[in-house]
């Protein structure tokens, strides 16, 4: 089995000044990989992208990180990183390979029930599902999707809907609001 970590990395850290990454995704150990974030809007985004693959395991730690901030996040050290450890062990039990834990359980567990939810929608979208749902998270028309992809605006509205594109975008706000805007690690 190849290394993927390498593929990963590259993909969190690519985007010019991902919004909220405070430290850059590092591997930490074996197949395991930790950032630094800061705005709950680009946590939840991430976590997307990884439930997207249906392959990671994927812990969120909620809480402080001892300040000031080490310049690799493999040397960070804080309350959110202890939570990080217990979610990843978590995730690998879970029913959806998420898991949240934070300083108020409650909290964690709502964040937590959100994804679930997410990655159930996100599990059964189709290839053509996520090419509009990437189409429309980047802000194009319904009619500007339908020329791109050579289908009718219809079409690409029934794409959307058994793509649970609504469902998706507005579980996306509602974790980001959970989530609050706690450092993430």
């Amino acid at each position: 089995m190849s290394d993927l970590v390498p593929e990963l990395l590259n993909s969190l850290n690519r985007r010019p000044r991902r919004a909220g990454l405070l430290r850059k995704f590092e591997r930490t150990a074996g197949d395991e990989v930790q950032g630094i974030l800061s705005e709950a809007r680009a946590t939840i985004d991430v976590i997307v992208e990884l439930l997207r693959t249906d392959t990671w395991y994927v812990g969120l730690g909620v809480g402080e990180v001892t300040q000031p901030l080490p310049r690799s996040t493999r040397a960070g050290s804080g309350d959110a990183f202890v939570y990080a450890r217990e979610a990843v062990n978590r995730a690998k039990s879970s029913p959806h390979h998420v898991n949240v834990v934070g300083p108020d359980p409650h909290r964690a567990e709502q964040v937590e029930t959100v994804l679930w939810l997410m990655a159930s929608v996100l599990r059964r979208r189709s290839d053509r599902g996520w090419a509009v749902a990437d189409l429309l998270a980047e802000g194009l028309t319904r009619r500007e999707i339908g020329v791109k992809l050579g289908i009718s605006q219809s079409a690409v509205t029934q794409r959307a809907q058994a793509a649970g594109f609504a469902e998706e975008q507005r579980g996306r706000v509602l974790a980001a609001e959970l989530l609050g805007a706690g450092v993430a690690a």
